[in-house]
């Protein structure tokens, strides 16, 4: 049975949702993920308690991102991104201008931008024209988006 698509969702517990949604609005849709409407009382209104982004991939399939409210004695911890689990997730750009206007979006929103543009050709791990922008989100959460020529020729 053939893959559509290396990934199929990514569901993401965020402390706020009134912080986080209109972030990964903005980061998500520079990089070229649609919202989808659900028809479920958590994901609409004004203050929508949780939020769902598609990006369809070539030749079938579609990676889904949601954002929803964490729960638990543990809602208000911080990210520790040196804990077991993802250290941080990174994401496309199909140009070096759509990385700057993903930092413009994030900055433009108050989000904590951790590493400003920059080329990082010629660095340990880095390939040529490796041009990226790094970020955490509103729970400290390590976002990275990076225009690799050699994944985006």
């Amino acid at each position: 049975m053939p893959l559509h698509g290396p990934l199929s969702h990514i569901d993401l517990s965020v402390s706020d949702p009134d912080r986080s949604i209109p972030f990964y609005a903005a980061l998500l849709e520079g990089v070229g993920f649609r919202r989808m409407p659900v028809d479920l009382p958590d994901f609409q209104g004004e203050r929508p308690r949780r939020a769902c982004w598609l990006l369809p991939y070539p030749g079938g399939g579609l990676l889904g991102i949601e954002v929803r409210p964490a729960s638990g004695p543990a809602r208000d911890r911080p990210y520790d991104r040196y804990a077991p689990g993802p250290h941080h997730l990174a994401f496309h750009a199909g140009s070096r201008k759509a990385v700057d206007d993903v930092h413009a979006k994030v900055h433009a929103l108050g989000g904590t931008v951790l590493d400003a543009p920059a080329d990082y050709s010629g660095q340990r791990g880095y390939t040529d024209g490796y041009y990226a922008v790094f970020f955490a989100d509103p729970d400290g959460v390590k976002l990275e988006v990076v225009h690799d020529p050699v994944c985006n020729p």
